[in-house]
């Protein structure tokens, strides 16, 4: 039987390392094989689950990761609460590199992926509306603040396929939108967990300004995404390691009733 945790990450490798008493979990889903075996451990006694998305090695791009595999790998292990961090892009002016941002909206400008557990027999229509568990926003919210952690309360993430970064008329676009945002794994990463009844949380790190902001003269580049992240990375593991343990066992937000009145059965 497969070890349980209750909290599960998405994030970049080498997180796991900081978790306690850790453990390798590989798990087999009816979608094919998780981006990487699933790294189990403690902090301040919650048992949490870690799949970096990419891969140990980072070797998957946004297009490739086997987004249905990771979310039901969790589930499998028992986890109900998910945080889903991620290295993101401002469309913002004042939404600055080093900012974190708790999303609380998430547009899908991705194409072809496996974005639903449900493909039939039984048609399935999950409410999402309000993509991101208002529990655990609130929580990361006010963690962040007690940190002192340069946090917005809220912000809409567009997702965009990848593995490229944007135009300057498509980042201009999105930025006359009002958009504040811009990532590749937020869709179907947090409506997959909805799916399956799981509450998720997006935690977005800024590393750089797109290309569309007014006064951006570069373009944007990986190394520079990496070097803005590595930098910040101990505020996320700050904001990580403070953040577990506040969250309550017991559920009472809307998440773990989604599948209510979702299904059109005969």
């Amino acid at each position: 039987m497969s070890e349980r945790a209750q909290i599960g990450i998405f994030g970049g490798s080498g997180f796991y390392s900081f978790l306690e008493d850790v453990r390798e979990e590989k798990i087999d889903t009816p979608y094919g094989e998780p981006s990487a075996p699933i790294s189990i451990g403690e902090i301040e006694g919650r048992r949490v689950a870690f799949l970096p998305r990419h891969g140990l090695e980072h070797q998957l791009p946004p297009h490739m990761i086997n987004f249905r595999a990771n979310v039901w790998a969790l589930k499998e292990l028992g986890v109900t609460r998910v945080i889903g961090p991620c290295a993101a892009g401002s469309l913002k002016k004042e939404v600055k590199p080093g900012d974190f941002v708790i999303s609380d909206q998430l547009v899908d400008r991705t194409t072809g992926r496996k974005d639903t557990f449900y493909d039939g027999p039984i048609t399935t229509h999950v409410s999402y509306a309000d993509p991101y568990c208002p529990e655990l926003r609130t929580l990361a919210i006010d963690t962040a603040g007690g940190r002192g952690i340069e946090v917005h309360e809220r912000g809409t993430v567009v997702t965009i396929q990848g593995p490229r970064f944007s135009t300057r008329a498509e980042s201009r676009w999105f930025q006359d939108a009002g958009w504040e945002v811009i990532n590749m794994t937020q869709y179907p990463e947090a409506y997959l967990a909805r799916e399956l009844e799981m509450c998720y949380v997006n935690v977005a790190l800024i590393t750089d300004y797109d290309v569309g902001v007014e006064g951006e003269v570069g373009a944007v580049s990986h190394e520079e995404v990496l070097k803005v992240f590595q930098t910040n990375n101990e505020k996320l593991r700050t904001l990580l390691f403070s953040l577990v343990p506040v969250i309550p066992e017991e559920r009472s937000c809307p998440c773990s009733s989604a599948l209510q009145g979702a299904r059109l059965e005969p």
